[in-house]
């Protein structure tokens, strides 16, 4: 079992910048693949950014050169957000696979407001 804690969201004006960061517990200690998706309100959740090991980040076209991803260690993934919009408001939910083979797990989500 894996457990996903979020952390870094809130209100920030637009052109601002916010850090996102999920640190994972359990019965883990490598992480095949770690990343952030959103949901906007009435929209459907999206891949925002994912790294998998062995390839290259993969980001959303939204985001592509405002946002980036890192993992600090095994079992924590960050999200620098700068140059914020308004778009980009929405729940941020973190996401980890153990190994190709296991199920995804999801963090609770952390609210992130880009308004002025």
């Amino acid at each position: 079992q894996v457990q996903l804690v979020e952390s870094g969201g809130g209100l920030v004006q637009p052109g601002g910048s916010l850090r996102l960061s999920c640190v994972a517990s359990g019965s883990i200690s490598t992480i095949w693949r770690m990343g952030w998706y959103r949901q906007a309100p009435g929209k459907q959740r999206e891949l925002v950014a994912v790294s998998t090991s062995g390839a290259p980040t993969n980001y959303a076209d939204s985001v592509k050169g405002r946002f980036t991803i890192s993992r600090d260690n095994a079992k924590t993934v960050n999200l620098q957000m700068n140059n914020m919009k308004p778009e980009d408001t929405a729940v941020y939910y973190c996401n980890v696979r153990p190994n190709y083979y296991e199920m995804d797990y999801w963090g609770k989500g952390t609210l992130v407001t880009v308004s002025a």
